[in-house]
């Protein structure tokens, strides 16, 4: 046998041996897994565990308690929320809001709602056209830049265990240059170039568990 097959031999066994290795110590993962259930444990085997110090595994989730209290009612309707959806995340959550808050808002504020009508409740699509028809008919038209978001902050959130239905409340600042005109182009409110700071808590719904991924705005309010 030859020194270079006689080393690569040598390697390859080497190779099987640390493969061998990893998987006994790493385990092998596809797709999700249950965590196993820990064996019962007596308070003695408890405490020496990691040198005399308690190992506590799991422990709270900070994607619900980075937003809101952990003891809270709020806490416990997300935990809830999570149980019935595996895609509900409370930080996207928060990020989508953002965008569905400014999309909104947007729309509101230039009179044509049709691009977010989806993702208004009928009450709420119903409140805001109202206000849009009555500056139409006193010949009002509104000039908004959206400047951006100061602060965006979870305030509430229930969950109905019998409809599967979550509601979560948010709060909103946000900054933008608004201008009113009438129809001669005269300005009657506003300043195209004062920043002004918008406050704004909106609900958002959802009946988590469903193929519809799409929260509606059910409520606003200051």
């Amino acid at each position: 046998m030859s020194s270079a097959l006689l080393q690569l031999l040598v390697l390859a066994g080497v190779a099987i041996f640390l493969i061998l290795r990893l998987k006994n110590v790493l385990g092998t993962r596809e797709g999700f897994e249950k965590p196993t259930t820990p064996a019962a444990e007596t308070p003695d085997t408890r405490n020496t565990r990691a040198g005399g110090f308690e190992v506590i595994e799991g422990g709270p989730d900070h994607d619900i308690i980075d937003h809101v209290d952990e003891h809270s009612a709020a806490a416990k309707a997300l935990a809830e929320m999570k149980k019935v959806d595996d895609d509900f995340v409370v930080g996207p959550f928060l990020q989508g809001a953002r965008g569905a808050y400014e999309m909104i808002l947007m729309a509101f504020e230039s009179g044509d709602l049709s691009s977010v009508k989806d993702f208004l409740s009928p009450e709420v699509y119903e409140s805001f056209s109202a206000v849009i028809d009555e500056r139409t008919q006193q010949g009002l038209n509104v000039e908004a830049t959206f400047v951006g978001l100061r602060d965006v902050k979870l305030m509430d959130a229930t969950f109905d265990q019998t409809s599967a239905e979550a509601d979560l409340t948010v709060r909103f600042v946000a900054e933008l240059t608004s201008v009113v005109k009438n129809l001669s182009g005269d300005v009657v409110e506003g300043s195209p170039t004062e920043i002004k700071r918008q406050r704004d808590t909106w609900t958002f719904s959802r009946v988590m568990g469903t193929d519809d991924p799409n929260w509606h705005l059910v409520a606003t309010g200051e």
